[in-house]
């Protein structure tokens, strides 16, 4: 029986709170297939979770296959594309430890997933390892203002956690990551894949914590007083919960060719 992930209570709920918005998924599909250059190119998306980006790759009848470590989270990508012909190819497995043979695909996807790993390096070693030679490992995330509602609860929320004593909550890892795969590539380059408007709330980052799986995995004491001292902060800091604000947000990937 496979183990429990703490993302598997996560998942029913999990495109509710951070799915992007209609039209990007695709957008990132045309941008990744445009970069690659390759006609139809056999891709793997590590931490594909329910594929929120790797749906637009199975409608459209790519040669794609998805792998993530929550069943929970798999069996809801399969829901969600259970009318797509053909069937999604989806492995429950762990990204650092594939059950795939070495120069099996032309591009690995490790989008937004670095950060959630046990160990990004052997998360990246065994993605290289499974890249065909002239393939690429695509990194991506979204991009939101530096100064916006989600950056600033954020960085409140981690003094917070810093103060109860779980100051290791909130790791940047892709400004590790990034700089040390660029030395190890031969050529890599950025692409602004979409854009679009999003309204964030200060609430709506409070109902998103409660459902991150890396917070739920904090004991509940330190889970009530972090979000009730955030509650309290925000709706001093910006007049209510509620306020809404428009913001610019994009979508950004890293290509990197060995």
């Amino acid at each position: 029986m496979s183990a429990a992930s703490p993302y598997d209570a996560a998942a029913p709920s999990f495109d509710r709170y951070r799915a992007l918005p209609q039209g990007v998924p695709e957008k990132i599909r045309i941008a990744i297939l445009g970069a690659l250059g390759t006609t139809r190119p056999r891709v793997l998306d590590l931490g594909a979770g329910t594929g929120r980006i790797g749906r637009a790759f199975v409608v459209a009848g790519d040669d794609y296959v998805g792998v993530d470590l929550s069943l929970g989270m798999l069996r809801e990508f399969a829901r969600r594309s259970r009318h797509a012909i053909p069937t999604p190819r989806l492995v429950q497995a762990d990204g650092e430890r594939l059950p795939f043979r070495d120069a099996t695909f032309d591009a690995v996807l490790l989008v937004q997933v670095i950060g959630a790993a046990q160990s990004w390096r052997t998360l990246v070693i065994e993605a290289r390892r499974a890249l065909r030679p002239a393939g690429a490992l695509i990194l991506g995330h979204s991009v939101a203002p530096a100064a916006g509602i989600d950056a600033q609860m954020k960085q409140r929320l981690a003094s917070l956690l810093d103060e109860l004593g779980e100051s290791s909550y909130h790791k940047e890892t892709r400004g590790v990551v990034q700089p040390w795969l660029e030395t190890c590539a031969q050529t890599s380059w950025r692409v602004a894949a979409a854009e679009w408007t999003a309204e964030r709330t200060p609430g709506g980052f409070l109902v998103r914590q409660q459902t991150g799986a890396r917070f739920s995995r904090l004991p509940e004491a330190v889970r009530i007083v972090a979000l009730r001292k955030l509650a309290e902060w925000a709706g001093a800091t910006f007049g209510s919960l509620d306020v809404a604000f428009r913001e610019q947000h994009a979508f950004e990937l890293q290509l990197f060719k060995f």
